[in-house]
């Protein structure tokens, strides 16, 4: 009876034992929880108040910044006044120069570029340049430099004309609507881009594009409109066309 009796107490003791561990656990992890609470809590305040004091700092800033917008002109637009250019370039030719000096012999290159706006305007440029690019660039400032006005009657040409230069020469006549440009090569480059619609071509002699083009020229430049031809002759435009 002793022994069991001690037994009892033995186990009674372990049994007291854990239920005190196990409050005492419990009570640490409330003891956490609250803690955890308790920092959260200081967390929030503290960005709560560096929130508020960094919007007190910027707010004056965006104020001022406000001032100074509304204080600020108004800005003018800016218009470009290079007005939008209508000329069209077309290269006619690209040639390969080659000019023997000392020590060997040096390459460059040829361009003929045809410009002109389709409304009267038109010039033939020629280039030369050590690459391909710029040969073609000063051709086209050359081309617009030597501009003509060419005069139009009726989408043709006034009357029969002839051009030359060189060893070519062009033959340049009137045509009714609905003809077109019966031209080639160089020649009917020229036309079109002086905006010619109508006209009957023959290039003869020379078959150099620079050539034909500045015998086209030629024959453009040296036509007269119908007005200046009566007031050579004394008269009235209705007079001579009558």
């Amino acid at each position: 009876m002793y022994a069991n009796s001690v037994k009892l107490r033995k186990v009674d003791i372990v049994e007291e034992q854990e239920k005190s561990e196990i409050t005492e656990a419990q009570e640490n992890v409330e003891v956490t929880e609250t803690q955890e609470e308790a920092v959260s809590e200081a967390v929030e305040e503290t960005v709560e108040e560096a929130a508020v004091e960094q919007a007190e700092e910027v707010a004056p800033v965006k104020k001022l910044r406000a001032r100074k917008k509304s204080e600020r002109k108004p800005r003018k637009e800016q218009k470009s006044d290079a007005p939008s250019s209508d000329w069209t370039e077309r290269v006619v030719q690209i040639s390969r120069v080659t000019k023997v000096v000392k020590g060997g012999k040096k390459l460059s290159f040829r361009a003929v570029v045809i410009a002109g706006d389709q409304k009267g305007h038109v010039g033939v440029g020629c280039g030369k340049s050590s690459e391909v690019i710029g040969a073609i660039q000063k051709a086209v400032v050359d081309a617009r430099k030597n501009s003509i006005e060419v005069p139009i009657f009726n989408t043709t040409i006034p009357h029969i004309s002839t051009g030359r230069s060189g060893a070519g020469s062009v033959v340049l006549k009137p045509a009714s609507k609905g003809t077109g440009v019966i031209a080639g090569g160089a020649v009917r480059s020229v036309l079109e881009l002086a905006g010619i619609e109508n006209i009957l071509s023959k290039s003869l002699g020379s078959k150099s594009p620079l050539n034909a083009a500045r015998a086209t020229m030629n024959a453009l430049q040296s036509m007269k409109t119908f007005k200046v031809a009566a007031q050579r002759r004394g008269i009235t435009v209705k007079e001579m066309l009558s």
